[in-house]
């Protein structure tokens, strides 16, 4: 059953269709998915400040995209604390270890393009797919605070969107190489936390196929073609 402090935001949704959030189940698989996305928010902030080191006339834009990240953070730390869960974050940091590695080798190499791709179509795109499902499910406290994060990350998204279309002429063929080694940690992420995100009524098959289909999106909008497209989002079956 929902807490009261939830059912009292409950709005549209019909409780009934909820999974137990009091269920010792539920609140197991909620402390490494709340910490995923606290972590993965931690992350975008730092992301997009180090990012800004390397545009330096872009620095002030890409600050106040890094506090929309950090009030994100703290919106869904307020979620885990909302459901008496305390996030694993150790468990976070390891699972976005592999991306976290790659992002910082490419930032330390002035790899601007391999920094966006990551951050913010990667990531954007991950957690964009990510929030849609979950929304259909989360508790009504959640839901709320998971609505509007989603409204900003599309902000985030077509920052990276466009940085890469104004430059794809140049960065093209490292675009599709940072897409070879990174698009494939994506699929074992989601591997990793199936068995997680099916506790919290959230299908695999369904987040990855939201993913794909956002990613793609993108890549047609920073200017891609259909075969481009299709050749690089086979590097998620590798």
């Amino acid at each position: 059953m929902p807490t009261l402090e939830t059912i009292e935001v409950a709005g549209e949704t019909d409780i009934n269709t909820l999974p137990d959030f009091t269920s010792e189940k539920y609140k197991d698989a909620y402390s490494r998915i709340n910490a995923i996305v606290i972590e993965g928010e931690k992350e975008a902030y730092d992301n997009y400040l180090s990012i800004g080191t390397l545009i330096p006339e872009k620095a002030d834009e890409l600050k106040k995209l890094a506090i929309m990240e950090l009030k994100h953070m703290k919106g869904f730390t307020a979620c885990g604390k909302n459901l008496g869960v305390k996030a694993d974050m150790p468990f976070a940091k390891e699972f976005f270890s592999p991306l976290h590695g790659n992002f910082q080798k490419a930032f330390e190499k002035g790899d601007l393009t391999t920094c966006f791709l990551i951050q913010a179509i990667l990531i954007e795109a991950f957690a964009i797919s990510a929030y849609h499902v979950y929304i259909r499910v989360a508790d009504p406290f959640a839901r709320k605070i998971t609505e509007n994060v989603v409204k900003d990350e599309y902000l985030h998204l077509n920052y990276g969107q466009e940085w890469l279309k104004a430059n794809l002429s140049s960065c093209k063929e490292e675009l599709i190489k940072a897409n070879k080694a990174n698009l494939p940690l994506i699929k074992s992420m989601l591997d990793q936390v199936a068995d997680d995100a099916h506790s919290l009524d959230m299908d695999k098959e369904e987040l990855m196929e939201e993913f794909m289909i956002a990613y793609q999106d993108s890549l047609l909008e920073i200017g891609m073609d259909s075969r481009e497209i299709a050749r690089m989002a086979l590097a998620a079956l590798v």
